[in-house]
């Protein structure tokens, strides 16, 4: 059976509810991995689509058997491709080695037996002969659970139904990324950023040391576009990001001016990251940076500047590398 192309519906970035509309919103997991649309036409084959509509289903050959967990019955579901670490937590980074390798499927195998990927599955857009779109997000969950689509590498999470300020506290608690929010009667829409789903992203925020910085391009000539930051492991400053983006006009023209007064030739980092165009500075200025997650060897994913701490000197701020990651 020939299906229907549908675009992934999208979230926008907000808060949890009103606490008044609490019951009228199910929540489920935000995951750290990459979208994807399954297109099952009933014949025993696959065909996974990511959000941009590319075909990425030789990427991931272990969710092939995926095609004939229906049987006969066609259907489209919604859902995100996951690589889990030794903990069970979705890992980027290892979802990383498996991306963009579509066209590689001898590469992809390689790849699946050392990372393997689960499928998430949260939504069911069309099933058998009957598009799902219209219905509201209840019934279209209804259906999705009713299939019972629990296998070796795919599996469906149940969603909460109220109780929105304890699903994501229970995120920070578990080190997740945050908390999809999804009203219960809201149709789907196709390739719209809907207000009827909200992601809500779990952000972290510590103390960093600034140790260099790399020129900005148009209209960031002459300031920086970014700054390099490390934190304390083992007595020396490990480099763990570069911070690109949270200052004003006049906070990123002021932290040129204190940048040019700690000029070194010297790099602070060990080891040395390589960034040809970095610019070195003595480092003791210490800044406080946001950020949603850290790859496995301790570099920040998303980080943002948050602010300047002139009131504390390196030695005396909280820019230490966690233990784990030393």
């Amino acid at each position: 059976m020939e299906l229907p192309l549908i675009p992934p519906m999208l979230a926008t970035p907000g808060a949890l509810p009103p606490a008044a509309q609490d019951a009228r919103w199910a929540y489920e997991t935000k995951q750290d991995g990459q979208r994807v649309v399954a297109y099952l036409p009933g014949d025993g084959s696959v065909l996974l689509r990511a959000r941009s509509g590319q075909d990425i289903t030789a990427a991931y050959p272990e969710l092939g058997p995926l095609g004939t967990a229906l049987g006969a019955t066609p259907a489209v579901l919604d859902g995100e491709v996951l690589a889990l670490d030794e903990q069970g937590r979705a890992d980027f980074q290892l979802l990383q080695s498996r991306m963009g390798l579509a066209h590689a499927p001898g590469l992809a195998a390689h790849r699946a037996a050392k990372a393997p990927v689960h499928l998430v599955l949260f939504d069911a857009l069309h099933l058998g002969s009957r598009s799902l779109l219209r219905l509201p997000y209840t019934r279209r969950r209804g259906h999705l659970e009713e299939l019972g689509l629990d296998g070796p590498a795919w599996s469906t999470p149940a969603a909460l139904v109220g109780h929105g300020a304890e699903a994501l506290r229970a995120t920070r608690e578990h080190g997740l990324e945050g908390l999809v929010c999804k009203r219960t009667d809201s149709v789907y829409e196709p390739g719209v950023r809907s207000r009827a789903w909200i992601k809500i992203r779990n952000m972290r925020s510590e103390d960093v040391v600034v140790g260099g910085w790399l020129p900005g391009k148009g209209r960031l000539a002459g300031l920086p576009g970014a700054v390099l930051v490390g934190q304390r492991a083992a007595g020396r400053l490990r480099y763990v990001g570069g911070v690109g983006t949270g200052w004003s006009a006049s906070e990123r023209t002021e932290l040129a001016s204190l940048l040019r007064a700690a000029a070194t030739d010297v790099c602070p980092f060990d080891p040395v990251p390589r960034l040809p165009e970095a610019r070195w500075v003595v480092p003791r200025l210490v800044g406080e940076v946001r950020y949603s997650t850290r790859t496995r060897e301790g570099m920040l994913r998303q980080p943002s500047w948050l602010r300047l701490r002139p009131d504390l000197a390196p030695e005396e701020s909280a820019a230490d590398l966690p233990d784990d990651m030393v």
